[in-house]
């Protein structure tokens, strides 16, 4: 098929992010980045500590102002909403950190971001998704283990009902068993049609995971390809990502 047909073809995007500058006081950290991701996609932000990758994330939640750029969800410019509305709109998000609530318990963490839709998440489908959660139902997050947490940060943003989740180092920290499990449970997040922009050090999963991968560099997008090219380019690899 001609280039141009695919394109004509192709679903809109579900998220546009354009041309995006942003920053703290008197410092810029994003120099105009954009991506898309289309409905069901996943796709990978990476770059080394420091390039600008959780600044852009709290810029499409809204926990950040743009100072020039847009960010378009679902066809709607929601440069200027504010955070809840964002999420009420679909957007999910899985912090840096986990961010659970300490003195709640499992059941209390998941029911309280519950945003019901007709055929969406539920806490049962979770329970099903992370079996581990079902027997800490009762257990407060503080007493959870480190993948616990990450597996309760993952089911809270679920609750939501997201149409884009983004997850921030959602594997940090974990051992192989645990990150293993959490790129098996993305996977099949992305099969119930669930898009996904991902953060995370783990090239080799992101690989599997993700269709199209966005390498940052100083808040500016400095390669954008999919998993073949990426694979097959070694030096690339090592000049941006160092691996």
């Amino acid at each position: 098929m001609p280039a141009a047909a695919r394109q004509m073809n192709a679903p809109a995007p579900l998220l546009h992010v354009h041309e995006v500058a942003a920053g703290y006081g008197a410092g810029q950290v994003l120099f105009g980045p954009s991506l898309q991701i289309a409905p069901g996609q996943a796709v990978s932000l990476l770059g080394r500590n420091g390039m600008g990758k959780t600044t852009l994330v709290k810029c499409i939640f809204g926990l950040l102002p743009l100072m020039d750029g847009r960010i378009v969800f679902d066809g709607a410019d929601i440069s200027r909403w504010p955070a809840a509305r964002r999420a009420r709109a679909g957007l999910g998000l899985v912090p840096e950190g986990r961010q659970i609530f300490p003195g709640l318990t499992v059941e209390e963490n998941l029911l309280a971001f519950a945003r019901p839709v007709a055929g969406g998440w539920t806490w049962e489908r979770v329970q099903a998704l992370f079996p581990e959660l079902q027997a800490r139902r009762h257990a407060a997050g503080a007493l959870l283990s480190g993948g616990e947490q990450q597996m309760l940060a993952i089911g809270r943003a679920l609750m939501t009902n997201p149409r884009l989740l983004v997850l921030d180092e959602a594997t940090e920290g974990l051992s192989p068993r645990l990150r293993q499990r959490i790129w098996q449970a993305l996977a099949e997040i992305r099969a119930h049609g669930v898009a996904l922009l991902v953060i995370d050090k783990h090239l080799d999963a992101l690989l599997h995971l993700c269709d199209e991968h966005h390498i940052m560099v100083k808040g500016r997008i400095a390669w954008s390809g999919d998993s073949k090219a990426l694979a097959a380019d070694a030096t690339l690899r090592q000049k941006f990502l160092g691996v």
